[in-house]
């Protein structure tokens, strides 16, 4: 098992920054694949963006692209998600994931609530 739990979450204003953090422990964090999820309103889950193991590797959503940005820190087993320039349809709760091949996500924390204002 891996417990993820999530924060930073908050309201903002459009255009501003916002740093949401992962913290996963249990198994050997270094040996999965993280996540970063969003469902919005009435609306189904999305992907947002995804890390490989060590780090090397990320992917996007073209939504986010260009303003989001993955990272890892293995020794400290967190996963970040930074989210600049904010838009109000960014408003979601927003989950971190774990995978253990990067395909299937078997794990995921309980989301931390992002509110964008116009």
């Amino acid at each position: 098992q891996v417990q993820l739990v999530e924060s930073g979450g908050g309201l903002v204003q459009a255009g501003d920054s916002l740093r949401l953090s992962c913290a996963a422990s249990g198994r050997t964090f270094s040996n999965y694949f993280m996540g970063w999820f969003r469902q919005a309103p009435g609306k189904e889950r999305e992907f947002v963006a995804t890390i490989s193991t060590s780090g090397s590797n990320t992917n996007y959503a073209n939504s986010v692209k260009g303003r989001f940005t993955i990272s890892r820190d293995n020794a400290k087993n967190l996963a970040y998600l930074q989210m600049n320039s904010l838009k109000p349809e960014d408003t979601a709760v927003y989950s971190c994931a774990a995978s253990r091949r990067g395909l299937v996500y078997d794990f995921w924390g309980q989301g931390t609530q992002v509110t964008g204002s116009s």
